[in-house]
C-alpha cells in the first residue's frame, strides 16, 4: 500500500519523486546493462531489440538484461503499482529512453492521455480512499539530472483538470527554453523513481547537458484487464516466471500470484 504522504502527494500534484530507489549496486548494474544495449550494433542484438531511427527509444529495454528487468518489481515502488492498480498489476511495455548530447536532444511538446486520445482513455478516480489509476509509467533514473540539464516537464494537478488546455497556454505547449510559470522541470538524481499518470500533462525540455547522458527506464503499467502491451513473444521468452506472469491479461476478477507479494524476487 501507499503511504499516506505518497497518497495525498500523488493526488495532489499528479507525481512521486521516490529518492535514493536503487541501490549503488543496483544502480551499477543496471547502468553497465543500459549501456551495452545503447553500443550494440543492430546486427548483434537478439530479435526484436533495437534503436529508434533518433536513436532516442532501445525497445523493450526492460528485457535485455536481468538487471534491467528487476527494476519492474523495486521494493519501494510495487506497493504503488499494486495500489493504483487495485491489486491487479499488469506491465504494458519498457522502453529504454536515452537523451544524448551528441544525438538526440529535442523538445517533445507538452501532452497526455486524455488530450492525445480522449478523457476517457486514462481513468484516474478517488472511491473509498483509494486511488485508481488506469494507465500510469514509472521512470527509474540511471543518471543524474540537474537543473538546467533539460528532461521531464509536468503540469502539477493537470490530471484531475476539468478543462482542456488552451493551446497558447505554455509556450503553446513546446517549451525549448525558459519553463513558464505552471509547469515545472523534474531533475532526479541518479537511483531516483518518478511514478506519474498519464493523465498528466508532460513533456521534455531540449537536453543540454554537455558530455553527459539522460537515459530512463519506462515502465507502463496498468490494471491487467486493460489491452496489453506490445512485446512480442520472442521478448517474453527471454523473461523470468515473475515477470512474465507480470505481462499478462486476465480477467478483473483474477488475482495474480505476484500481487500477494510484498516483495518480488525474480527467479534465477
Amino acid at each position: 500500500m501507499m503511504t499516506e504522504e505518497q497518497r495525498y502527494l500523488f493526488d495532489l500534484c499528479g507525481f512521486l519523486h521516490l529518492k535514493n530507489v536503487l541501490t549503488p549496486k543496483e544502480l551499477d548494474a543496471a547502468s553497465e546493462a543500459a549501456n551495452r544495449y545503447i553500443g550494440s550494433v543492430a546486427e548483434d542484438l537478439p530479435p526484436d531489440f533495437g534503436a529508434s531511427e533518433n536513436r532516442k527509444g532501445f525497445a523493450h529495454g526492460f528485457a535485455f538484461d536481468r538487471a534491467l528487468e528487476k527494476l519492474a518489481f523495486l521494493p519501494a515502488v510495487w506497493p504503488i503499482v499494486l495500489e493504483l492498480t487495485n491489486g491487479k498489476p499488469m506491465l504494458a511495455s519498457g522502453t529504454l529512453m536515452v537523451d544524448d548530447p551528441n544525438g538526440h536532444t529535442a523538445a517533445v511538446p507538452l501532452h497526455s492521455a486524455r488530450e492525445d486520445y480522449g478523457f476517457e482513455s486514462a481513468r484516474y478516480e478517488i472511491r473509498q480512499g483509494r486511488i485508481y489509476c488506469d494507465d500510469f509509467v514509472a521512470f527509474p533514473y540511471l543518471d543524474d539530472v540537474h537543473p538546467g540539464d533539460g528532461g521531464l516537464l509536468v503540469v502539477p494537478g493537470s490530471h484531475k483538470s476539468q478543462f482542456d488546455r488552451p493551446p497558447q497556454l505554455f509556450s503553446q505547449g513546446r517549451i525549448e527554453g525558459e519553463v513558464p510559470p505552471g509547469v515545472i522541470n523534474i531533475t532526479p538524481a541518479a537511483g531516483d523513481v518518478v511514478v506519474m499518470p498519464e493523465a498528466l500533462t508532460h513533456g521534455v525540455l531540449p537536453w543540454k547537458a554537455a558530455g553527459r547522458q539522460r537515459r530512463v527506464l519506462t515502465l507502463r503499467y496498468r490494471p491487467h484487464h486493460r489491452q496489453e502491451g506490445p512485446i512480442p513473444e520472442t521478448i517474453k521468452e527471454r523473461l523470468t516466471p515473475e515477470t512474465r506472469e507480470l505481462l499478462e491479461t486476465a480477467h478483473y476478477t483474477h488475482k495474480k500470484d505476484i500481487a500477494a507479494r510484498e516483495i518480488v524476487e525474480l527467479s534465477p
